[in-house]
């Protein structure tokens, strides 16, 4: 399954490359965007995956070292969120899915950012006058597997309930494969489910 996951946004870089060429310099599905998710979604018998990436900014209002305890809370209170899979994306009860496998990342919880990358790290932009200024761009992973009883009964993922948790999230682009095959698609808090 994971091997699935990793070859969907191979499967779906046509889609990718048409978003880029109607899209004026930030035309990238892959860039680094305030208000903007991604997550990819694939339904394989009876396992389904999802992998959510944000700039933290969209889950906790900031995107530096959490250094005082008000920034500190707001991080245990979006980790606590997303350890909690069936509620963020509401699953239906009926599909009798439980939680496999889950893994957060980021710096903000104290991973240490790979080599690789780039999402991470300290930029440097000079103003007009030429000062320096240093901007982060702190990302959060998260990926899930679930095992789901009654796979047939997900009809749809809701991402409503994501928009509400963390209203800073203004869209999520979304690249899903499932039993009626691949789509990539764009939603937001006023049309956040999509149809398997």
């Amino acid at each position: 399954m994971r091997r699935l996951l990793l070859a969907l946004p191979f499967a779906l870089l046509p889609l990718a490359v048409a978003h880029a060429a109607n899209e004026p310099e930030h035309g990238s599905l892959g860039a680094h965007e305030h208000g903007v998710g991604r997550l990819n979604a694939a339904l394989d018998g009876q396992t389904l995956e999802l992998e959510l990436e944000s700039p933290a900014m969209n889950l906790v209002g900031f995107e530096h070292a959490a250094t005082t305890d008000a920034d500190k809370a707001k991080v245990a209170a979006a980790r606590a969120r997303l350890e909690n899979p069936l509620v963020l994306f509401n699953l239906p009860k009926a599909a009798g899915c439980k939680v496999a496998t889950q893994e957060l990342e980021s710096p903000l919880f104290g991973d240490k950012p790979d080599a690789d990358d780039h999402d991470d790290d300290d930029h440097a932009e000079a103003d007009k006058d030429g000062h320096e200024h240093h901007h982060d761009h702190s990302e959060i992973h998260a990926h899930y597997q679930f095992s789901c009883s009654a796979p047939g009964a997900l009809k749809t993922l809701d991402l409503a309930t994501i928009f509400n948790t963390f209203p800073a999230t203004q869209k999520i682009q979304v690249q899903l494969i499932g039993p009626s095959g691949q789509q990539g698609v764009e939603v937001t808090a006023k049309a956040a489910a999509l149809n398997f």
